[in-house]
């Protein structure tokens, strides 16, 4: 600073602030003068990368946002199932026009996609970034084979299943709920005969469901409609109506649906069930491989991508099933020694099979069976995790029409928790259902399994949507495999029936490997596919033929078990090669489940870079 001289006496105050003045003015007049429109502040090259990566995610996170709320709108009952009760009053439009729009919404997409810059993402951004561009990028990839519009019906799904769950599942809290749930059900007619044009155009391009399951579908159609008004899942909403709603007006609601069920619904389902056996069934194939449609194997190369996230051969896959198989089956001849057997495998599997102490007599006994096993392993889950969901979930039978064939199943509760999860058992098929094929079947589909998974989801409130209620099903399958895994860490195959159990659980997802790439990439018969179900896992055959007529129509679906399985528990023994004594499972197995369901790529690298925080390292560079 300049030296200040004053020059005239004042008074010690008024002269201070002279003194003060002065020096001010002579420093300015010391320092250079900044050009007009110049900031003296000359900016880092920091800032610029900063306000760069903020601007980018804050773009990225809108776009999000932005296709969430179109999924919303386009897909009603999916918004209905997680909680957004906005489009309660309406269905998903299947025509050729709706169709169109969204493919064009998906090509937009994609585009806005790639435009943004993913090198300046961070943290669950770029995560959420990697999983869409797959997602976008996929949809976009399906485009390319119209005629999958067309495979809407089966005996798997279709909308004599779906419309029919979806109205168990509708929450009615008020009587505004009740008139939607009413508007939904007298949209059904237009809804079917939307599918069934679809279904007409499948056969026009020759992509008509093969017969085996097609077959099953009148059957699905007929039960569904000789059940009574009182009983019948698509006026169950009816049969739940608060008592906040006026009784007259209760009995008002629970008249027009049924006259609307009577007069409108049933008629759909019954002109649906005509075009089926008439029109269908006689051009149906027998042969319900990929490899036997227009198109087909590069079809069914893309089901592997969808289904595994993963780009893989198909033959290499069946040899990752063949080596599967073979390494339980010296597992199995473990168990039977240790069991003092003497006999072969088969044998071993047919007494297990038939022995009364391992049945229950029927259906509320097996569902009492089930509620037994959730009250034992609920207190064992902090022995795994260490954050776990607070949601609840039930345990219901399936509805009896969809027949002995139904395999046990979760249904996720809105991502609100406004609905609880549901474990829903078989109980039809008792003989098919023996307490030592329990256990795993509970641990797969409630808790460590999809239930648990899929509640943490929901709970991640820092997530995106889509992410937060993402069943992608390499990962969600995979989980819940790993699952069944986790109940030999609690100890719960301590027997041998037990672990036999497991065993075989894991015999029958590796043999899907086998079967599902065998039938269509293969050449593989029906006939072929059932015996290996049979002779290799241990499979009853009316099981196996029901397990291979679902891979005929959910091609590739099955991979996604043993693959997403095989993925987690290789990325587990590397961090207990990599973290040794500081190997934590509950820390491990909450990573796996803090980021919601993941593509098993992105997966990897997310934990590979848990592993190196963990053991304080710097992560990869493809892992941050």
């Amino acid at each position: 600073m300049p030296f200040c001289l004053t020059v005239t006496p004042l008074p010690w105050r008024a002269a201070r602030w002279a003194v003060l003045a002065l020096c001010a003015a002579q420093a300015a007049q010391a320092q250079p003068v900044a050009p007009p429109g110049k900031s003296l502040l000359a900016p880092s090259p920091g800032d610029a990368k900063r306000f760069h990566a903020t601007l980018e995610a804050t773009r990225f996170r809108a776009l999000l946002d932005s296709d969430w709320e179109w999924r919303m709108q386009q897909s009603p009952e999916f918004a209905t199932s997680v909680g957004d009760h906005r489009y309660d009053d309406r269905l998903t439009d299947a025509s050729p026009e709706a169709v169109a729009r969204r493919q064009e919404h998906e090509r937009t997409q994609l585009k806005a996609l790639r435009r943004v810059d993913a090198d300046v993402l961070t943290g669950e951004d770029r995560i959420s970034y990697d999983f869409a561009l797959q997602d976008a990028q996929l949809a976009v990839d399906w485009q390319r084979f119209p005629a999958m519009d067309t495979r809407v019906l089966s005996a798997k799904d279709g909308v004599q299943l779906d419309l029919p769950a979806m109205m168990a599942d509708f929450p009615v809290r008020t009587e505004l709920d009740a008139r939607h749930a009413l508007a939904r059900l007298r949209a059904m007619p237009a809804r079917i005969a939307q599918d069934i044009a679809w279904l007409r155009e499948g056969k026009r391009l020759g992509w008509v469901t093969f017969r085996a399951s097609l077959a099953q579908v009148p059957a699905q159609i007929d039960a569904l409609l000789a059940r009574p008004l009182t009983d019948t899942p698509l006026l169950d909403p009816f049969r739940r109506l608060p008592d906040a709603i006026p009784a007259d007006r209760r009995t008002a609601l629970q008249d027009e649906a049924a006259n609307a069920l009577q007069t409108q619904v049933a008629p759909a389902f019954a002109e649906l069930r005509k075009v089926v056996v008439d029109e269908l069934l006689p051009a149906s194939p027998d042969d319900g491989a990929m490899s036997a449609y227009p198109d087909g194997a590069e079809v069914y190369k893309l089901f592997v991508r969808d289904q595994t996230t993963l780009a893989l051969d198909p033959k290499a896959v069946h040899e990752i099933g063949v080596a599967e198989m073979a390494r339980i089956h010296v597992q199995v001849a473990a168990v039977m020694k240790a069991a003092g057997f003497g006999g072969s495998q088969a044998e071993f599997a047919e007494q297990l099979a038939h022995d009364p102490k391992f049945l229950y007599p029927g259906a509320d006994e097996l569902l009492a069976g089930y509620r037994d096993l959730a009250k034992r392993i609920d207190p064992e889950l902090t022995k795994l995790f260490q954050t776990l969901p607070r949601a609840p979930y039930g345990i219901r039978a399936i509805p009896v029409y969809e027949g002995a064939d139904a395999a046990e199943t979760y249904s996720a509760g809105a991502a609100d928790d406004s609905t609880p999860g549901w474990f829903n058992a078989n109980v039809v098929a008792l003989a098919q259902r023996p307490k030592w094929d329990m256990t795993v079947l509970f641990l797969h589909e409630a808790v460590p399994g999809h239930h648990l998974q899929a509640a943490r989801a929901h709970e991640l409130v820092q997530l995106p949507m889509f992410r937060r209620t993402s069943d992608l099903n390499a990962y969600a399958e995979g989980w819940a495999l790993y699952a069944e895994d986790l109940g030999d860490d609690l100890g719960l195959y301590a027997e041998p029936a037990a672990r036999y159990g497991w065993l075989r659980a894991q015999a029958w997802r590796a043999a899907r490997l086998v079967v599902d790439t065998g039938i269509h990439a293969l050449g593989w018969t029906r006939a072929q596919a059932i015996a290996t179900m049979v002779d290799s896992a241990d499979v009853p055959r009316d099981a196996a033929e029901a397990e291979v007529d679902r891979d005929y129509v959910w091609p590739a679906q099955a991979l996604g078990y043993k693959l997403g399985e095989l993925q987690i528990l290789k990325l587990r023994q590397a961090a207990r090669d990599t973290l040794g004594e500081r190997f934590d499972l509950r820390a491990f197995n909450q990573e796996l489940i803090d980021h919601g369901a993941l593509p098993l790529p992105v997966l990897e690298r997310v934990m590979t870079a848990w592993i190196a925080r963990t053991r304080g390292t710097p992560a990869p560079a493809e892992a941050r």
